[in-house]
């Protein structure tokens, strides 16, 4: 039984395993070494659900039933005033669920059904799973997955949920940053001053986070994380094609770009993105763009990075903000390690270097596998045992008190695992109980912050207000996950309610999702059986694609085709 690491990313997917002393990155079916994290229904006789670069592909003629991004909707709640602005950017439709949860809607067989973001990183995590087990010749059953070093509580709990649909145990869930550290063994050197202090710049295709880790010893701890949840590739993929629809129509007054037209156009800027990491200007060609007219035009690097630079400059801003918040000068950083797709882009090393005074930027490992190489490292040493590391809550815990004032118990950047413990009173004379309002986030007032959840403390020590003493304890393990408890000190009453489950999923949902991740298995098994009969009768089996697995048989048949 194999324990795999995977990078679970907004656009792309990673799977490696560490065996025989090395790390070795999984192929998928198609032979790729990172699988594109798309899920799509295609509705042609049997209903079809492709996953990957086949569901990427057809993308632009199915964009209503190509689901990408989902790990931008995971673990969110749908009042998440950066997820309605993320929903407007998205070509397929959401809705509100219960508990605020939102749901992705869909076509299978003619009729809308409704996933839950989890579900469909789960279709992705299947995915990996699948191609490691055929890559191995042996069952997949563990796994260290890695997301964003700004998701919080419910988003880790939600990951961890698609690993656990996907049969999965997640061993851990641990930050891209920290993975790409342990990725270039920087836990194995030596500092200047003993100790090693290391900058993660992670800018893949929809974040970006930059953590700052202090190493020594075999010990890891983020001394500072900052980014933003929704900057990466696809950006910057936007703002060219948005150039250049405006000025199409400039040059075709009248003119109109559907939704498919303008997919078709992301397509082929991000094969010019790519392009312009190695050369100075890239083709960009869309045949019968709209109206019939073909789109041709050649985009330079230097138009590239301008049309980018309020993002390029945002990024570095994130960087000078970390290193504020670990009270550390530049100077003393040991390296600059670059994860993500996009920090192939020269602008953005030439700014980062730049800034280091000239310090060679950590890119030997392929930034796109660099992250799920670190988290097979890391499932290796979960199996060993080798190594203590130590993460940070990124963002402040609380409790609301009077006046809807934040009162902090766990600050921002606090390694974990952790317990804290903080003592608060009754506002009313002769109060017995008590609403416990949990929050995240860095403002002073709860209005600013997210809440994570409530319950109620019973039997409190009846007395004027301001006696009582409640012990209210934040404990947070190693995946990240928050529980709160609450007790009177004098009368030992407990809350008998944890946290709610308000934008996390019940063991009951977890449990439905998995029966129909199973039907889903059912389902690929049956296509999978109808591609091999229509493989196995050749140019013959072509006119009947559409026909289902027995009437095929029956055709085949009569052809005389042998079947193996």
């Amino acid at each position: 039984m194999a324990a795999v690491g995977i990078d679970l990313g907004t656009t792309f997917s990673c799977c490696a395993i560490f065996r025989d002393n090395r790390v070795e990155v999984i192929p998928n079916s198609d032979g790729g070494r990172t699988t594109p994290s798309w899920v799509s229904f295609v509705q042609s006789g049997d209903c079809e659900r492709l996953v990957g670069v086949t569901a990427k592909h057809q993308a632009a003629s199915n964009p209503k039933n190509t689901v990408n991004d989902a790990k931008r909707l995971i673990g969110r709640l749908w009042s998440d005033q950066g997820l309605q602005e993320d929903m407007s950017r998205l070509t397929y439709d959401v809705e509100e669920g219960e508990e605020e949860k939102p749901q992705i809607v869909l076509t299978v067989r003619g009729e809308k059904k409704r996933f839950a973001p989890e579900q469909i990183s789960a279709m992705v995590l299947e995915n990996l799973k699948k191609s490691a087990e055929t890559f191995l010749g042996c069952a997949v059953e563990q796994a260290v997955i890695t997301v964003p070093a700004h998701f919080n509580d419910a988003q880790r709990q939600a990951t961890k949920d698609a690993g656990a649909i996907a049969g999965l145990k997640v061993l851990r869930i641990i930050n891209e940053p920290t993975a790409g550290a342990l990725a270039y063994g920087l836990d194995k050197k030596e500092g200047s001053d003993g100790g090693r202090k290391v900058i993660i710049f992670d800018l893949g295709g929809g974040t970006f986070d930059v953590s700052i880790l202090a190493m020594e010893d075999g010990l890891f701890e983020v001394k500072a994380t900052g980014g933003n949840t929704r900057l990466g590739g696809e950006d910057f993929d936007r703002n060219v094609a948005t150039f250049l629809v405006k000025h199409f129509k400039k040059e075709n007054p009248g003119s109109t770009v559907s939704e498919r037209a303008t997919r078709r156009l992301l397509a082929a800027v991000e094969k010019a993105k790519c392009t312009l990491s190695v050369t100075t200007s890239a083709e960009i060609e869309v045949d019968s763009f709209t109206d019939g007219k073909d789109f041709h035009t050649t985009l330079s690097r230097a138009k590239f990075e301008s049309l980018n630079a309020d993002e390029f400059s945002s990024c570095m801003d994130v960087v000078k903000a970390v290193l504020k918040d670990a009270n550390m000068p530049k100077e003393s950083i040991d390296d600059v390690v670059l994860v993500g797709g996009s920090t192939r882009i020269p602008k953005i090393r030439q700014m980062l270097s730049e800034f280091f005074g000239g310090k060679e930027l950590c890119s030997s490992i392929n930034p796109d596998e660099a992250v799920a190489v670190g988290a097979a490292i890391q499932a290796h040493i979960l199996g060993l045992l080798l190594l203590l590391l130590l993460l940070v809550t990124p963002l402040s815990l609380g409790i609301e008190t009077e006046g809807r004032v934040m009162s902090t118990v766990v600050k921002r950047n606090t390694p974990i695992p952790a317990s804290k413990q903080s003592v608060f009173t009754t506002t009313e004379d002769w109060q017995t109980e008590i609403d416990v309002c949990v929050f995240e986030g860095e403002r002073a007032s709860t209005d600013g912050n997210h809440l994570l959840g409530k319950f109620v403390i019973s039997g409190v020590e009846r007395a004027k207000a301001g006696v009582p003493q409640i012990l209210v304890t934040f404990d947070i393990d190693a995946n990240g996950i928050l529980k709160v408890t609450a007790m009177d000190k004098v009368t030992n009453a407990k809350a008998n309610i944890v946290i709610s489950n308000r934008g996390r999923n019940s063991d009951e949902d977890i449990q439905k999702m998995v029966e129909e991740a199973k039907l889903m298995q059912e389902e690929d098994e049956r296509f999978r059986r109808k591609q091999e009969l229509i493989l196995g009768a050749g140019d013959e089996g072509l006119p009947y694609q559409d026909a289902s697995e027995e009437e095929l048989r029956k055709k085949i048949e009569e052809l005389s085709i042998k079947i193996k």
